[in-house]
């Protein structure tokens, strides 16, 4: 018999028919895992979002108090032999504190403020809430250090509390320092005999000499003497630490540019500029003392970043009236390199010979009249008491925002900073240019200019370096706007 032409299937058992709809199920529980492990990932993104909101927080509350102790002057005052650390950061309602605890309580983690933060100072391996309670002679002194602590608790939670998490909380911790390389060799947090320099930017074009124009010692009076250093050349100390009229800190002077009041170049009166000028001749002062002279530095070869924006002038003009940030004066170096110039410039008459450095701080601090009264509308310094107030002017910009006329600021362009060379190691040529070491800077605040290119300044603080075999210069300078810069030194 011939089999059939179409053959049947064998029969199969209804299993087969059992096994429908499986996938389906299995695709059920994935999605339950997947949406469970997406809510967990929410959960852990707001996490790690409020963690970074906390440690910016704390990065910004402390550096904060580190730029109240940089503009203070409590460095040029390491010994704390004016006692005027306990005005700085001594505890809870000191202005440093007080700085940390609006910045941090004002930023938002996680959607609500966080509660007020711990802030220490320490540096030496000592820590305290109080600056005055540390050792004295110290490291703080020199090298400020201040760690903020803060955490915010009861973070919410969108999913992870079906599990019974009702709430998280993040933490973060940030250190920040001042630093002034003045004898921080022998007494800061640096190897013994090592210092690292400073290179502050936007350093104004006025080099002054490594005198002290309030404390001469009959110098440059006509009567010999030896003249009393700002920075001591061995060590980078502060010759006179402290609070005027004993120390530097505070002490209010002329800067008067050593050129005469004709040309477009500068002839200087005498072979180097002078601490506390005398004209012999007339048997008078060059203006109603105390003052010092400076000569104008090295101009950068392209525009600067000119803030504000009104110094139009002359390329000097323009690095006193805005930030200079391509002339680098470095601590310790001679050099006529194009990255550490430390150049005087003769070819530029700072004074009434063209009016530069009128035109320049005028426009700098919105100074309205340089031959009128004063103040005339620039931001003014409060020396009536420690730490000192710098209150906003009428013509400060910020009042337009809202700020009012004489109400305290902690940041103004009236603060400069300056150059101190080595007035005894060179000869400045007559002219043209001359390579000089630079050994320190003065910050300072200007009160006012006048139509002579003479600028009124009061010291805020003093930073040296060292150039003598004592010490070894080690490690790329630090940088930053300010003689004492600020930085994070927080561990990764």
């Amino acid at each position: 018999m011939k089999p059939p032409a179409i053959r049947r299937l064998p029969h199969r058992s209804p299993s087969g028919c059992r096994e429908r709809g499986v996938t389906m199920v299995m695709v059920a529980l994935a999605m339950v895992s997947i949406i469970g492990m997406a809510a967990l990932s929410i959960d852990v993104i707001t996490l790690y979002l409020a963690r970074e909101e906390a440690q910016r927080t704390a990065d910004t509350a402390a550096l904060a108090a580190a730029r109240i102790i940089s503009i203070s002057g409590l460095t040029g005052d390491p010994n704390n032999s004016s006692l005027s650390w306990q005005a700085i950061c001594g505890g809870s309602s000191s202005p440093a504190t007080q700085a940390a605890i609006a910045v941090a309580t004002q930023s938002a983690v996680g959607g609500a403020a966080v509660p007020t933060p711990s802030v220490l100072y320490s540096a030496g391996g000592s820590s305290s809430a109080n600056c005055a309670t540390l050792p004295t002679p110290g490291p703080f002194g020199v090298n400020p250090m201040v760690t903020v602590q803060l955490q915010r608790a009861g973070l919410p939670t969108f999913f992870s509390r079906i599990w019974g998490n009702s709430g998280n909380s993040v933490s973060a911790t940030a250190t920040a320092e001042a630093f002034n390389s003045s004898n921080s060799g022998n007494v800061g947090n640096q190897p013994p005999v090592s210092i690292i320099p400073v290179q502050p930017r936007c350093v104004k074009p006025w080099i002054i000499p490594n005198r002290d124009p309030v404390n001469p010692t009959n110098c440059d009076q006509g009567g010999g003497g030896v003249c009393s250093k700002l920075v001591s050349l061995t060590d980078g100390s502060i010759t006179r630490p402290g609070m005027a009229p004993t120390g530097l800190i505070g002490e209010r002077f002329w800067l008067a540019p050593d050129c005469l009041h004709t040309g477009s170049t500068c002839t200087t009166r005498l072979p180097s500029p002078q601490g506390n000028y005398y004209a012999v001749t007339h048997r008078t002062w060059l203006e109603p003392p105390p003052s010092m002279e400076y000569l104008p530095g090295e101009a950068p070869v392209t525009a600067p970043v000119a803030v504000p924006s009104c110094a139009a002038g002359s390329l000097y003009e323009q690095a006193v009236g805005g930030c200079d940030q391509s002339t680098a004066y470095q601590c310790g170096v001679q050099s006529s390199s194009a990255s550490t110039p430390n150049l005087v410039d003769l070819n530029e008459n700072p004074g009434a010979g063209t009016n530069d450095t009128m035109n320049g701080v005028m426009c700098l601090i919105h100074e309205g009249d340089a031959r009128g009264s004063q103040p005339d509308g620039q931001d003014t310094l409060n020396v009536s008491s420690y730490p000192f107030q710098i209150l906003a002017g009428t013509s400060n910009p910020l009042l337009a925002t809202g700020l009012a006329s004489g109400s305290p600021i902690t940041s103004t362009n009236s603060i400069a900073s300056l150059p101190i060379y080595d007035d005894g190691a060179v000869t400045i040529n007559s002219s043209g240019t001359t390579p000089v070491t630079i050994v320190g800077f003065l910050q300072v605040f200007i009160n006012s200019v006048d139509q002579w290119g003479n600028v009124d300044a009061t010291v805020l603080n003093v930073a040296g370096c060292s150039n003598g075999l004592g010490s070894t210069t080690v490690g790329s300078p630090v940088t930053g706007t300010s003689p004492v810069p600020i930085r994070l030194i927080t561990p990764p």
